[in-house]
């Protein structure tokens, strides 16, 4: 969610309902059928919701390519590789560029599991420009935004790693549900929120892993219980590899928030960073504290019911995860996905990984290239247990050398090795429902 701010002007085509007219003696044709619901699986990218997705090109073959499910972003993004398939004209700046269709009569459109989502032909598209994919450390070449995901019926099945699509009123959803704020221009989400016993509204940002506060709450927060837990620096899935400045982030866990119907406790969180490109700061349809992404929601199968401005929750599993248990490295992805060492978390007062420096590249983990890997598989070979051994290899000054990292228990309290030495860890690894 890094991209220039501007909103795409996106519509849906309507679904297919049939009329006739009625000549003597000729037959009434029968109503062709509403488009059904799909189901796709989902590949979970570095908390992405990364799908496949068929594009029909102007040459009438069929490119498919990984698409991303991004409920915090109102705008079209494509890759230029795409883009060019498609025959866009591109207008660049340098730095970014946009997309129209050569010919109006030509409209976009995208296929999810057999279900044709028709694009206006007058759609502007974003296009990082140069870039293989949306971002560097990124499969997908195709975004599916808020502003089309509000004309459907929506399920993100995070325990079974599924994505259902359907026409709304298509889907019967389960859980506990609440009233969601829907921006009717864009589609993207606020759901009514407390945190500390304040009321708020947070956005939902399912498509990224990062939980965010605002500046002034996350500050207010830290003064008020110094005891919860503090971090300098987006290790683990707080990781995005897109942003310079994420060594010097702060994270926290959150004793307690309410997200609608859910309470979660020991919710980590990130302060919003300075100038962020965050849509939701733009574009959201009231002020907005913060946004809870996919890791604090991963027990879940989250319906998004847009017709009727309804969320439900039906929990899967309470599963823990690994979450913060990783080697202290902040890693930046390069547009050629290598993946440079911006900088190292201390953890208890000392740095994390003492033998590397900014700057370094990290070249493999074990015996894994890491090569033209996402973040998200490089982040899943590092975590681990606590006190758990990944050895890297370190490239520096065009010379490679291998050292030996420990995964830490980030954001929780204090290790407490076992009889064994291999290292005990806590609880709090994900945030946990509870019940009111």
């Amino acid at each position: 969610m890094r991209f220039p701010l501007a909103l795409a002007s996106l519509a849906l085509a309507s679904f297919f309902g049939a009329t006739a007219l009625i000549a003597q003696n000729t037959p009434t044709p029968a109503p062709a059928s509403q488009p059904k619901p799909v189901t796709v699986p989902v590949t979970l990218d570095q908390g992405r919701i990364v799908i496949d997705v068929d594009v029909p090109l102007p040459s009438g073959s069929i490119e498919r390519v990984r698409g991303w499910v991004d409920s915090a972003s109102p705008d079209l993004y494509m890759s230029q590789r795409l883009a060019g398939l498609l025959g866009l004209a591109l207008h660049c700046d340098g730095q970014s560029c946009a997309g129209t269709p050569a010919a109006a009569s030509l409209p976009l459109q995208i296929v999810i599991g057999g279900l044709k989502v028709i694009l206006p032909a007058t759609s502007e598209v974003r296009i990082p420009a140069g870039k293989p994919a949306l971002a560097p450390g990124m499969s997908a070449e195709i975004n599916i935004p808020s502003s089309i995901l509000r004309n459907y019926a929506v399920l993100i099945n995070f325990p079974d790693r599924e994505f259902t699509l359907g026409p709304p009123g298509s889907l019967k959803f389960n859980g506990d549900k609440s009233k969601m704020l829907v921006n009717p221009s864009n589609g993207l989400i606020q759901i009514p929120s407390k945190i500390d016993n304040k009321n708020c509204d947070l956005g939902l940002g399912v498509g990224s892993s990062v939980n965010f506060l605002s500046e002034l709450l996350f500050d207010k927060l830290a003064n008020a219980h110094p005891a919860w837990p503090q971090l300098t620096g987006a290790v683990g899935p707080f990781n995005t590899g897109e942003r310079n400045d994420e060594p010097a982030w702060k994270l926290m866990r959150v004793d307690r928030i309410q997200f609608g119907p859910l309470f979660l406790t020991d919710a980590a969180v990130a302060r919003l960073p300075e100038n962020p490109t965050l849509p939701f700061v733009a574009f959201a349809s009231t002020p907005t504290v913060g946004i809870l992404a996919s890791e604090a929601l991963m027990n879940y199968r989250i319906g998004l019911d847009y017709a009727h401005s309804i969320i439900y929750f039906d929990i899967g599993r309470t599963a823990k995860f690994p979450g913060f248990d990783v080697p202290g490295l902040i890693l930046r992805a390069e547009d050629d996905n290598t993946f440079t060492i911006l900088g190292v978390a201390d953890f208890e007062g000392k740095p994390s990984v003492p033998d590397v420096q900014a700057g370094d590249h990290l070249v493999a983990v074990g015996d894994s290239s890491i090569a033209n890997f996402t973040m998200g598989q490089v982040w899943a070979l590092l975590e681990g247990s606590p006190r758990q051994e990944r050895r890297l290899t370190i490239e520096r000054a065009a010379k490679q050398f291998s050292i030996v990292a420990r995964a830490q228990h980030f954001l929780g309290e204090p290790h407490i090795s076992d009889p064994l030495g291999n290292g005990a860890k806590n609880d709090e690894t994900r945030p946990k429902p509870t019940k009111n």
